[in-house]
């Protein structure tokens, strides 16, 4: 049996991605029960909850403590971790900004602009760079912008409210040096004497 997954998306392939990566993109929320994947090599694709290896991921009550656990790096205090989902995420009706940057190369950055301008108050800042404020999570911006994108563009979106990243096509080694860079050093708090 293969270690490797694809993904389907929108009748294209992505991958191919290791057992880890694919459980830390349905932590993430980037994979759902019903995204289609299918093991390396094969053509007959499958909904990832019908998977055994990833149903359990699925289950409601598991989801927040499966992202924490699978996204914290060995050492690493929960604080330090920005990536995934919170149970507050989207959910608080709290106003938050973003930055969002697409890079456009098969298709036109109109769909794109206009979803954006959908989701809240924007200002294109620069070409295919954007200023927003809105109520939606970081991962619910992406994964609206994410139908408007073809198969070599790119997004990336910042919450800089929450201190949060969400991003798009940007293969496995990006997506590992983008983890790494953004996780911070916690402060040394001073003990008092």
């Amino acid at each position: 049996m293969s270690d490797y997954w694809i993904v389907s998306v929108s009748d294209r392939a992505y991958g191919p991605y290791t057992t880890e990566q694919m459980e830390s993109f349905a932590a993430e929320g980037r994979l759902a029960a019903s995204s289609l994947i299918a093991r390396a090599g094969e053509t007959s694709f499958r909904s990832a909850g019908e998977e055994a290896q990833f149903s359990k991921l699925f289950q409601p009550s598991k989801m927040v403590s499966i992202a924490r656990e699978e996204t914290l790096q060995p050492d690493e205090p929960a604080a330090v971790q920005k990536f995934g989902r919170s149970d507050a995420d989207g959910k608080s009706g709290e106003r938050a900004r973003f930055v969002i940057i697409a890079d456009m190369k098969s298709r036109s950055i109109q769909g794109v602009e206009e979803e954006i301008h959908k989701m809240g108050s924007a200002y294109p800042l620069l070409p295919q760079v954007w200023l927003l404020m809105s109520e939606l999570s970081v991962n619910s911006i992406r994964n609206l912008l994410t139908p408007q994108l073809g198969k070599l563009d790119m997004l990336f979106v910042l919450d800089a409210t929450h201190d949060k990243a969400a991003w798009f096509n940007f293969g496995p080694e990006a997506d590992t040096r983008i983890r790494k860079l953004w996780i911070k050093e916690q402060p040394i708090s001073r003990q008092s004497a």
